[in-house]
């Protein structure tokens, strides 16, 4: 296969809050510090960027300000998902119009599309648009699971370069290395099986955990990409507890919450997520410490 358009860590930002707002200033110093820690690239508006409780001006904010901060020196993919294949549009639209390398696209959640409605949502997309997106497949949030027969087949189009994969299932990759067409970028999304997906063919990791840990994260992603096992396994081992205790309480409660132990931004979501519980604070910290980031 010929070399993805992206590749290594990719942090799923935060957005930090203050006073009911978007902290900017906190969010520039946070996008700052994953470029200083070597990260391949940012993912602004995610799932970890609360994006569903953003308003469409907030989101569209967010993306500007991270696209100005940024200003070239790593990719940024911009989030743009949504149920709605027009709004998923509008959003890609909004990425291209202010700069941004590439969209990340959920599928469809909570309508529950047929894999045939999914083809075709991407395929608007495609359409629609010129700009590269990554299909992002979790169904543990959005109850619906694309195929890798429709994977296959969107590769084929132009403008849908890859796929973001959080399932956890190691063989996917596999599957479409040998299916997809030449290029076809595949990051996991779920950082403790990461290696795993690597191994399998895989690229890289939208992360969560290197919000916390930039550094360590790029260390570890750059000792896999050169094919380095015995030091990517060493990091492996350094931050999995960290990456599941991110995971302890509602994302991005947990990692909210280290940064602010970090004095990087306050720990504020917005309702319907609830501040970390005491179980999981006491479990990140732990696993901050045994990572050497505090």
């Amino acid at each position: 296969m010929s070399d993805p358009l992206f590749r290594g860590v990719i942090p799923a930002l935060v957005t930090p809050f203050r006073d009911g707002a978007v902290d900017e200033a906190a969010f520039v110093a946070l996008v700052e510090r994953q470029i200083a820690g070597g990260v391949h690239g940012v993912v602004p508006v995610g799932t970890t960027g609360e994006t569903s409780t953003l308003s469409h001006d907030e989101h569209r904010r967010v993306v500007e300000l991270c696209v100005k901060t940024v200003a070239g020196r790593v990719p940024v993919i911009a989030g743009a998902g949504s149920n709605s294949t027009a709004e998923a549009i509008e959003l890609v639209r909004h990425a291209k119009t202010v700069g941004a390398d590439a969209a990340l696209v959920v599928t469809p959640y909570y309508n529950r599309p047929s894999q045939e409605g999914l083809y075709a949502h991407y395929a608007a997309i495609n359409e629609a648009v010129e700009l590269p997106v990554l299909v992002y497949n979790v169904p543990s949030r959005t109850s619906v699971d694309i195929s890798e027969a429709v994977l296959i087949r969107l590769s084929k189009l132009p403008n849908i370069v890859g796929v973001k994969d959080a399932t956890g299932d190691m063989t996917r990759a596999t599957l479409q290395r040998i299916g997809c067409e030449p290029g076809w970028v595949m990051l996991s999304g779920d950082d403790p099986t990461a290696l795993g997906y690597m191994a399998h063919g895989g690229h890289g990791c939208i992360s969560v955990t290197a919000n916390v840990a930039p550094d360590l994260c790029a260390a570890f992603y750059n000792a896999a990409l050169s094919g380095d096992w015995k030091t990517a396994l060493y990091w492996q081992d350094r931050l999995v507890r960290l990456h599941k205790a991110l995971f302890t309480d509602n994302s991005p409660a947990p990692t909210k919450f280290a940064l602010a132990q970090m004095g990087l931004c306050l720990e504020t979501s917005r309702l319907p997520i609830a501040p970390a519980s005491e179980a999981s604070r006491t479990e990140v910290l732990a696993a901050l410490r045994e990572a050497g980031v505090i």
